[in-house]
């Protein structure tokens, strides 16, 4: 079995940026594959194309990047697609409640009031 390799991109745990992410979960595309990341418990690997995204693949490509360069996940690439695995202990370090914020976001994009 062909083992994938690993995206360059994303920052060492202890160099993630509180504004890099910020920016990141800006938009709600990616807020949206992190809501849905944070909520699975089970941290196992997800396919780009298993979120349910409006987008072109293209965009999806750039948004995914974009989380990748944060340093909120991490994307391994199997030549003909590309796995998609939360950096949930690395992001509990640095911002502690940040991920139970996201999980408790509703799929609208808004936090429960």
């Amino acid at each position: 079995m062909r083992r994938g390799r690993e995206e360059p991109g994303g920052p060492e745990a202890d160099a993630l940026d509180l504004g890099a992410v910020f920016r990141a979960l800006a938009d709600e595309h990616r807020r949206s594959v992190m809501t849905e990341l944070a909520a699975d418990r089970s941290d196992s690997e997800r396919g780009c194309n298993s979120f349910d995204l409006p987008i072109s693949k293209q965009t999806q490509t750039h948004h995914f990047r974009v989380l990748r360069e944060a340093g909120l996940i991490d994307e391994t690439d199997y030549g003909n697609r590309k796995g998609i695995r939360l950096r949930r202990a690395d992001i509990e370090k640095s911002f502690p409640g940040l991920l139970t914020l996201l999980g408790a976001e509703s799929p609208g994009g808004t936090a429960p009031r």
